[in-house]
């Protein structure tokens, strides 16, 4: 048997979703081959990053190439929409063709079944953080062969709006949750300024960046009695425009000036391996953001919150906006100060159960780690693969 485990994306961060998954498969004595595809350098270098003496000895890696005419059109096209990144099927097809099973965390891989007539290779979807967006739960899910999903939350809705066969769901846990286990928790002193954490999601009609962001980043330059981690989306400014599919718009995330680097209270990332690997979701005291899965990650230490409304939206009640349920909401950069004056009182007094509430029912956390989890629910359909034994009634559970 031969499994495959595909990293294709500009940035990194979807990286944690999926391959602690292929290092507990090969960890556990998987006997067919395990390989980690990746398709750009930077991809490569995470992988070797994380995984380190896996690979070459337990995983193969095998980095995947465009075709020099993919290449001129990924060059020309790349600065709005991720050519590379659909090119690389067809330029790469006899590899997909020789998996048996092929682990994903995105879904434009589909195209090997809808485009390329892959319609026998099986494909597993690991999806990569556990938000509310409607995008998670479109019917496109319902084409793979087997989704792994975090918690009940994520699989009633993949159920209820994306129609995915109930047996082709196993509720795993958090892979990436796995790399807190054993870590210190960090306490703040008595005389230590709280650090907030600004993580605007990317998407024009979703971000509070566009029309607020630069406000927020004011709010901190004239008052420095908090520090502020600026940690966007990873890909809010991968390039020159953020274009978006579920809801098309199209938006320039812009520069950011100097002057905000001008004091000791303001750090910025736009993109390091500390946005993706949970560094800033533990070291911060508080949550500012709007739409971006990783109010999620934040929440493994509950802590206060604040969500920026900059488009007006009636989200009460609206399953998109389930994590808005955890903090309070404003709708200017105005009321930033006062809200985070009351914020501590207001999470103590309201927040702090309902935020338990809906981490429990996105997370379904065991004493097993989560990549073992998945792992074992991969080593089982490989088993079935390998021995022609049909999907059984009942759900794959793990």
């Amino acid at each position: 048997m031969r499994i495959g485990f595909l990293f294709n994306h500009d940035q990194i961060h979807q990286v944690a979703h999926s391959l602690p998954i292929a290092m507990a498969l090969a960890q556990g004595g998987f006997a067919g081959e395990i390989i980690v595809a990746t398709t750009n350098d930077r991809m490569a270098a995470e992988v070797q990053r994380l995984a380190g003496a896996f690979l070459g000895t337990s995983i193969q890696h095998v980095a995947l190439e465009l075709a020099p005419r993919s290449k001129r059109w990924s060059g020309i096209l790349g600065k709005v929409i991720p050519a590379s990144k659909l090119l690389v099927y067809r330029d790469n097809i006899a590899f997909f063709q020789s998996l048996d099973i092929l682990v994903v965390s995105e879904k434009t891989s589909l195209l090997l079944k809808s485009h390329y007539g892959l319609h026998d290779l099986v494909m597993v979807h690991t999806r990569h953080g556990a938000g509310d967006r409607a995008i998670g739960f479109d019917k496109s899910s319902a084409d793979f062969d087997h989704v792994l999903c975090s918690g009940d939350k994520i699989r009633r809705r993949l159920i209820e709006e994306a129609k995915v066969d109930p047996n082709a769901i196993s509720i795993v846990g958090y892979p990436k949750f796995d790399a807190l286990i054993g870590q210190p928790v960090r306490e703040r002193g008595a005389t230590e300024r709280p650090i907030i954490m600004y993580n605007p999601h990317p998407a024009p009609h979703l971000s509070s960046w566009y029309k607020h962001g630069r406000a927020v980043l004011d709010h901190f330059r004239k008052d420095d009695g908090r520090k502020l981690i600026f940690a966007p989306h990873i890909m809010l400014f991968e390039r020159p425009y953020v274009l978006t599919i579920d809801k098309l718009s199209l938006d320039r995330a812009g520069t950011i000036s100097n002057h905000y680097l001008r004091g000791d209270n303001i750090h910025i990332d736009l993109g390091s391996k500390a946005s993706t690997d949970m560094s800033y979701t533990m070291a911060s005291d508080l949550y500012l953001g709007d739409a971006s899965s990783q109010i999620y990650e934040f929440l493994y230490r509950p802590r206060p919150c604040i969500f920026l409304n900059s488009h007006g939206v009636k989200w009460e009640g609206d399953l998109n906006y389930t994590h808005w349920q955890a903090g309070e909401v404003i709708s200017h950069p105005s009321e930033l100060g006062a809200a985070l004056d009351r914020a501590e009182e207001l999470h103590a007094n309201r927040y702090l159960p309902i935020q338990q509430q809906i981490f429990a029912d996105s997370f379904d956390l065991d004493a097993r780690a989560s990549s073992q989890r998945a792992a074992d629910v991969i080593a089982m359909l490989a088993d079935r693969k390998r021995t022609g034994i049909k999907r059984p009634a009942g759900e794959v559970t793990a």
